[in-house]
């Protein structure tokens, strides 16, 4: 290209008027031309020398020289400045571009960068580092990543919280492996490789089991991605949400849809139970009055007589049965006064422990001392635990051990009852219904159905909850929760 004596001139004084370092270079690093700032070389030393002999004193190119990289790749290169010549005041070559002749590289343009400019960017970056840093640390839900042999650089506080490793022991020792179970970590790339999951790469809302420091499997639902250099996988990183939690408020839930779903059916039922026991009364009366009247005015023979016994022997069954499904839909709750639970037990079994039924039974107590009182119908809460204790001792069969249990839940305001007995336990899948109206496990014609659920109908009267369990040993464990009665109110028992 040529230019003209004009074009020329102006080139010369922008190169002059330029206020950095500005070198061209021979590919030996002899000084060609130059342009230096007024004042920090005399001109005489500076066209013939080296540039790594002049500015450093060096019998060798430097090693991070942009001139050297600029002639190797026969292309523009920057270079890092070493911490040495910062220390030192001095300057290396930030950059260079190569000066072509033909496919060689003639000379080389070198020059530098204003430093407080290098700076800011520096810091800049630095903050920008620290507040990406403080943002992961102080995510709510774990944060870890590794490069692709699985050593982690990146353990957040939240993950410390869940999986019980410091973060330095994590980084330096821990492989990203060791917190799945089995090949947990291989399915995970492997699913992150594929396109089914949110694309090549990433992975969103995988439920799967992490391993904690103990041991413990935790379920967590998992967001990952793999970052990539240059298309190569270079690391990946994972957001671990901590799912137990959710776990527990959803069985909490689904127990409480369950009870309210139980209620509805025992409104709706005790309705009924009202209206089929007083129609059964008025026939009861009348088969047990006639065939009375049949026993006391005719003479009959044996077996007639036999048979009228247990026609009244059946009616009375039957008043037993509509007596039950009178006190089941009974909704009264005009006895209400604080009551203490210890005290209502011990005169329960005070009642009970003497019966034939429970002479092979023992007893084990482990009452609270002080507990707090019990605001309830003195009647319901005897024939509660009446319910529960005879259908436990009728469990065993006569035969075992009876452990009754108080305590108190202070966050909740909880007096409770477990009534846990050594019997064969209640079948899995009866154990949804047992406090369903009419249902019973024991044979037909031992039992009404109505005992559980009116003890049930009586818990939730009062405002409390009652649940059933499998014990993992053997038999089953009855648990009732009574709210209690403030504390200014007196009532019967101790205090």
């Amino acid at each position: 290209m040529m230019r003209t004596k004009i074009e020329i001139e102006y080139l010369l004084k922008a190169v002059d008027a330029f206020k950095r370092r500005l070198l061209v270079v021979a590919p030996d690093f002899t000084i060609l031309a130059a342009n230096i700032p007024v004042g920090e070389l005399p001109e005489s030393e500076i066209v013939g020398n080296t540039c790594h002999t002049l500015f450093y004193n060096r019998s060798s190119p430097c090693d991070n020289c942009a001139v050297t990289a600029a002639m190797e790749s026969q292309s523009p290169s920057l270079c890092p400045k070493p911490d040495s010549f910062i220390m030192h005041g001095r300057l290396p070559c930030f950059y260079a571009y190569p000066i072509m002749n033909g496919d060689s590289v003639e000379a080389s343009v070198s020059m530098d960068f204003q430093i407080p400019a290098i700076g800011l960017l520096e810091e800049k970056l630095h903050r920008t580092n620290s507040l990406l840093e403080n943002l992961l640390q102080s995510a709510v839900d774990c944060v870890i990543a590794a490069d692709m042999k699985g050593n982690i650089f990146l353990f957040n506080t939240s993950a410390e919280e869940v999986f019980g490793y410091r973060k330095e022991k994590a980084i330096n020792s821990l492989n990203v492996r060791d917190i799945y179970p089995g090949d947990g970590a291989r399915q995970v790339m492997k699913l992150l490789r594929s396109d089914d999951y949110g694309g090549k790469g990433r992975l969103k809302t995988y439920h799967t089991n992490a391993l904690s420091k103990s041991g413990k499997e935790i379920p967590i639902s998992l967001y990952a991605s793999v970052v990539y250099e240059n298309g190569q996988e270079i690391a990946s990183i994972g957001f671990f949400h901590d799912l137990r939690d959710r776990i527990r408020i959803q069985k909490e839930l689904e127990n409480t849809q369950l009870q309210l779903l139980q209620s509805e059916k025992m409104a709706s039922l005790g309705k009924l139970a009202a209206g089929v026991a007083h129609q059964l009364n008025n026939p009861l009366g009348g088969i047990t009055l006639f065939a009375k009247l049949m026993l006391e005015e005719y003479n009959l023979e044996k077996n007639a007589e036999e048979d009228l016994h247990r026609i009244l022997r059946d009616a009375e069954r039957c008043r037993n049965t509509v007596k039950e499904l009178l006190e089941f839909t009974r909704q009264t709750r005009h006895l209400m006064q604080p009551n203490n639970i210890n005290d209502a037990l011990n005169r329960t079994l005070f009642l009970l422990e003497n019966q034939t039924l429970f002479q092979n039974i023992e007893l084990r107590k482990d009452f609270q001392p002080d507990i707090p009182l019990v605001s309830s119908d003195t009647q319901q809460l005897y024939h509660l635990m009446m319910n529960i204790i005879l259908n436990a001792a009728q469990a065993m069969q006569g035969n075992g051990i009876l452990e009754l249990k108080t305590y108190y839940r202070t966050k909740q305001h909880r007096v409770c009852i477990e009534i846990t007995d050594t019997g064969p336990g209640i079948p899995e899948e009866a154990l949804p219904h047992i406090f369903e109206p009419f249902f019973t496990t024991k044979e037909e014609g031992q039992g009404t159905g109505l005992g559980l659920s009116l003890a049930y109908n009586i818990v939730e009267s009062h405002g409390g909850r009652m649940s059933a369990r499998n014990n993992p040993e053997r038999g089953a464990s009855f648990i009732i929760e009574l709210p209690s009665a403030p504390k200014h109110e007196k009532g019967v028992g101790r205090e």
